[in-house]
């Protein structure tokens, strides 16, 4: 019976509780229905900057958008535009905040937000940019501004931040490549993953990959040779000799050595026997 007044209690309890809640949520959003209908643009203007304070960015992006066309031209129009592009990066939309800092460092180049502005523009293609199987567009975008930014701020305190993130940025691109070249090896396209992964190397000379590349440029000679028509096996096996001497003269120490060793002898005893 006790059990049984006890669960009673506790849910009308959970009940006032629940509606307590319920009423202070719909107090705040009268309240905010009531700030935005208002048109004081003052007290307006005072509860964005407010609600930017406590990171609410829905409503101080609602309220500066109501304001941007009010405040257009006077001293409060920097600040409106740049809290906006806040806003919007903040809330995830890198698109959209991208363009308003864009925006906004042409609009107000002697502000004491354009700088800032700046670096956010590039860093809105930093953080759009996808992982290295993808197109790597905004990665490219991303370098490019970063490279702006640093020209025109050449003793921004961003400088080790933007060379962090530059190196991070470039880092993906030679991943993108490496990945890109492997690709037509997996595919038994030798032929094109010769010139894909020389192309790589050539681009990325420092690459981590190195070793490994100029070890696939071998193996996909060898096996274009080994399986090309007798006109065309000294030419190739040819080929692959020189690669090998190629790769085992920079990587004499390579995890890769005895396979590289044993697609040299062979193909050396192939050249004997067409000579």
């Amino acid at each position: 019976m006790r059990s049984s007044r006890n669960n009673e209690f506790f849910s009308k309890w959970n009940f006032k509780l629940l509606f307590i809640v319920f009423v202070l949520i719909l107090g705040a959003c009268s309240g905010f229905e009531k700030i935005l209908k208002s048109k004081d643009y003052e007290f307006k203007y005072k509860k964005a900057l407010e609600y930017y304070e406590n990171k609410d960015h829905y409503r101080y992006i609602t309220l500066l958008e109501q304001l941007s066309p009010i405040y257009k031209g006077t001293m409060r129009s920097d600040t409106i535009e740049f809290y906006l592009a806040q806003g919007y990066y903040h809330q995830g939309d890198y698109l959209l905040a991208g363009h308003y800092y864009d925006k906004f460092r042409k609009t107000f180049p002697r502000s004491a937000f354009t700088e800032e502005s700046d670096f956010m523009y590039a860093y809105c293609f930093y953080k759009s940019s996808p992982r290295p199987e993808l197109d790597q567009d905004n990665t490219q975008a991303a370098i490019a501004a970063f490279a702006e930014f640093v020209t025109r701020y050449p003793n921004t305190k961003k400088f080790a931040e933007v060379n962090k993130l530059v190196l991070e940025l470039r880092e993906k691109l030679v991943e993108k490549s490496y990945l890109s070249s492997k690709l037509y090896y997996k595919i038994g396209d030798y032929k094109a993953a010769i010139v894909a992964i020389r192309n790589s190397v050539k681009e990325y000379p420092n690459s981590k990959h190195r070793e490994e590349l100029l070890f696939l440029i071998l193996k996909s000679s060898y096996l274009l040779a080994d399986n090309s028509i007798v006109e065309k096996q000294r030419e190739r096996f040819q080929s692959t000799v020189d690669e090998y001497y190629t790769f085992i003269g920079e990587f004499p120490n390579s995890q890769y050595v005895s396979e590289a060793k044993k697609m040299y002898e062979y193909s050396m005893d192939v050249l004997k026997k067409l000579n």
